[in-house]
This record gives structure tokens, C-alpha cells and sequence, in this order.
């Protein structure tokens, strides 16, 4: 009975967590499928456009996975002042975060333009004339985009702090669409190739960040931009958001860079295998979006527990959008599994490629539904009380060991090939699930609750 009436206090309602849960898987599930649309409209444009799009957005996705963490810092810092009540706190906060991430992220457009000739014939090497200048193109219209897609970044990570998840999806909605349909017109219409996919690009980034920081301007809103907008470091509140980032942009960037450096043993297995490799991550997008969207959710809820000062609600949360995550995941991944012979056929793939895809689908299938949260959803909690050096340490080393090491271990040495890469990815996850639950039940990220 005590427990019940302690709950009737609680900063998140079951509706509350709906609203903020539902919009997250819309807006994840917008990013996967208009990226899929996004990938068959260059697919138009030539062979030659698709590998320039492909290889020049692996750089910047390295560097929107960076900028993504950073928000993430700002958002954290919003939250536990949210927590605290403190919101004059957390205006301050979303100030330096849009301040910073703007000088910050302007700087690395420079250095991009500056380096362009380093990416282009060092980072990718060896490759064909026509690859070669499409690649160009596209790096130089889309580098300008940067400063642009960090913005948004910050200002959807600062709304979704205030457990305003919905403004963040129609911002989606709203990038996403303009990014199509631009698409649609310069490549389907105007037939200009790889330009005609990078010119929408930087004008859907460029709208959806001059909306998003506009709309953060509203003074009404809970967390808001101070106006007149103050162009001045305070520089122990940055420190705080920087203190979350930085770490969390090193995880991700070298989560990115082991992905790369994977898909290089990848390539040594022959054609079947790099097509059902590339399928493969396709599909598994899908079976891990409905525990993306709540992971966020996590971050956002928790976050406000810490600022509270409140560990038991932290936990009592975590626990609770831990098992939401189990059984997204299942569903998801039924869904997915039902769907398998379809997606099979729709990408024509060869015998040999297809039989790879099913073995290797089936598998991520078990291991999402068992391992994944704990390994993903989990650590969010300790991102949240400021616990980010544990996570960051542990996701580098696991990553060389595991995800490099064994996927060269068992895929080349002992010659499982392309399966033997995935299962050594989810050594890599069990890994971590591991360590993330010791570390929770032991609780040593409660000691920033309540500091």
C-alpha cells in the first residue's frame, strides 16, 4: 500500500511515458524507411552515385554520431535541472549546448572543406574516375550541411529532455519530407545524379534547424533560449554537458570506426557475402527500432529522476522501460521474422546470399530479444546520472576485443565467414550486458544522484 501511494508521486504517468514513447518509434521508424527510399532514389542516379553517396556518408555519419552525443550531454544536464526544478538552469544549459554546437560544428565544416582532398584520395583510396568525382560533388554540397544537422541534433535532444518527444518527430517528419520530395525532382525530374540527392540534403537540415532553434526561442516553452541570446561561454555549465559528451562522442565515433573496419574483413568473403552482409543490416535496423525509440525514453526519464535526487524512481523506471523494451523487441522481431521470405525476394538476392541472410537474421533475432537491452537500453540509465566514463572505457575495449578481434577470430581463422562477423558482434553485446548489470546493481552511478 505504501509503495502504491509513493508511486502516486512519481514524475512520469503510464500516459506520460506514451507520449513520449510513441512519437520516438514514429520518428525512428521515419529515419529507416525514408533512408531505405532515400538509397533506391540514388540507385537511379547510377552505380557510380550510389557508391560516391555511400562512401562519402560514411564520414559523415561518423560525424552526426559526434554531434548526436554532444546533444545528448546537453540533453542529460536539461533533464536533471528539470529534475531539480531549476528550469532558469536548464534555459542556461540549452544556451551553451546551441552556442557550442554551433561555433563547434562550424569549425568542423571548415576543417572538412580544408581536408577534402585528404578524404577524397587518402580515406578512400584507390577508386574509379567517375566514383571519384561524384564524390567530390556530393562531399562539397553536403559539408555544408553540418553546422545545420548538429543544430537540429541539439534542439531535438533538448526537447526530447523536456519529455517532448512529438515536436522532435514532426521535425523529422518535416526534414525527411523536404528530403524526398527534393529528391524526387532533382533526380527523377532534372536528372542531376548525385547532386540531385545532395542539394535536398542541405535544404531540408538547413529548415529543420532554423525551425527547431525558432521554435526553441519560444519563452513559453519549459527549457527555452535566453533572449537576447548571449554569445559568452559559461564555462562550468559547459563543462558539465561537455563532461557527458565528450565521452559519449568517443564511444560512438569508435563504434562507427569498428563498424568500418568489420565491414573491411567483411569484403574478403566474396560478393554473396558483402550483399547479405549489407541486407542484413538493413533488416536488422528494424528489429532494433522499437528499442532504439525507447532507449531515448530512458535517457529522458532517468535523467529527470537523477536531477531529483531520486535513485529509487531512476531505477524504478529503468526497470519498467526495460521490460517495455523485452517485449518491443519480441514483437518487432516476430514481425520481422514473419516478414523474412518477402524481404528475401524483394532484394533478388543470389541463393547463396540469400541463405546467409536467413541464418544471419534468425540468429540477431534471439540475440535482440535477449541480449540487446542490456547491453543498449541499460547503460542509458548511467548516461543519465553522469556515469559515462564506465560506458565509454568498456564499449572501446569491448569493441577491439570482441567485435574486431573475434570477428576476425572466427570469421577468418576459423571460417564461419559472414556468420561468424555477427556472432561476434553479440559477443560483443553479452559482453557488455555483462558489465552494464553489474554495474548497475552494484549502483556506483547512484552517487552522482545524490551529490
Amino acid at each position: 500500500m505504501e509503495r502504491t501511494e509513493d508511486k502516486s508521486n512519481f514524475l512520469f504517468t503510464n500516459n506520460d511515458l506514451k507520449k513520449l514513447i510513441i512519437p520516438l518509434i514514429i520518428e525512428q521508424i521515419l529515419a529507416i524507411a525514408v533512408g531505405l527510399a532515400d538509397s533506391l532514389m540514388v540507385a537511379s542516379a547510377g552505380e557510380a552515385a550510389v557508391s560516391a553517396v555511400s562512401l562519402v556518408d560514411t564520414v559523415f555519419v561518423l560525424l552526426i554520431n559526434l554531434f548526436a552525443a554532444l546533444a545528448t550531454g546537453g540533453a542529460v544536464i536539461c533533464g536533471q535541472y528539470i529534475g531539480r526544478h531549476h528550469p532558469e538552469a536548464a534555459c542556461r544549459a540549452a544556451n551553451q549546448l546551441v552556442l557550442f554546437t554551433g561555433i563547434f560544428s562550424a569549425i568542423v565544416m571548415v576543417l572538412t572543406y580544408a581536408c577534402k582532398d585528404f578524404i577524397l584520395h587518402v580515406v578512400f583510396g584507390n577508386i574509379a574516375p567517375d566514383v571519384m568525382k561524384n564524390c567530390e560533388t556530393y562531399l562539397l554540397i553536403v559539408a555544408g550541411s553540418i553546422p545545420f544537422i548538429a543544430l537540429y541534433n541539439a534542439g531535438a535532444a533538448i526537447f526530447r529532455s523536456m519529455g517532448d518527444s512529438k515536436t522532435a518527430m514532426y521535425m523529422s517528419l518535416l526534414m525527411n519530407g523536404i528530403n524526398l520530395a527534393g529528391n524526387a525532382i532533382l533526380i527523377y525530374g532534372l536528372r542531376m545524379g548525385v547532386a540531385g540527392a545532395a542539394i535536398p540534403t542541405l535544404i531540408s537540415r538547413i529548415v529543420a534547424a532554423v525551425v527547431i532553434v525558432w521554435m526553441l526561442a519560444n519563452q513559453q516553452k519549459q527549457v527555452h533560449l535566453v533572449l537576447p541570446f548571449e554569445f559568452r561561454f559559461d564555462l562550468p555549465l559547459l563543462k558539465k554537458i561537455l563532461g557527458i559528451g565528450i565521452p559519449n562522442g568517443l564511444e560512438n565515433s569508435m563504434f562507427q570506426l569498428g563498424k568500418i573496419l568489420v565491414l573491411s574483413i567483411a569484403s574478403g568473403f566474396g560478393t554473396a557475402a558483402i550483399a547479405a552482409n549489407a541486407v542484413c543490416n538493413s533488416i536488422g535496423m528494424f528489429q532494433i527500432l522499437s528499442g532504439s525509440a525507447v532507449g531515448f525514453a530512458v535517457l529522458t526519464v532517468t535523467a529527470q529522476c537523477v536531477g531529483a535526487g531520486d535513485c529509487r524512481q531512476a531505477r524504478y523506471y529503468t526497470q519498467k522501460l526495460l521490460k517495455l523494451t523485452y517485449a518491443a523487441n519480441i514483437l518487432m522481431n516476430l514481425l520481422v521474422l514473419a516478414a523474412l521470405p518477402f524481404l528475401i525476394k524483394m532484394y533478388h538476392l543470389s541463393p547463396e546470399a540469400a541463405g546467409y541472410t536467413r541464418s544471419i537474421i534468425r540468429y540477431h533475432a534471439i540475440c535482440v530479444v535477449t541480449i540487446w537491452p542490456l547491453s543498449f537500453t541499460l547503460p542509458n540509465t548511467l548516461r543519465a546520472a553522469a556515469d559515462v566514463k564506465f560506458p565509454m572505457v568498456l564499449s572501446i575495449i569491448s569493441m577491439w576485443i570482441f567485435r574486431i578481434g573475434f570477428s576476425w577470430l572466427l570469421g577468418v581463422e576459423l571460417g564461419m565467414g559472414i556468420f561468424g562477423i555477427w556472432v561476434a558482434m553479440t559477443i560483443d553485446w553479452l559482453f557488455r550486458a555483462i558489465c552494464f548489470t553489474v554495474r548497475y546493481v552494484k549502483g556506483k552511478w547512484e552517487k552522482s544522484v545524490h551529490q
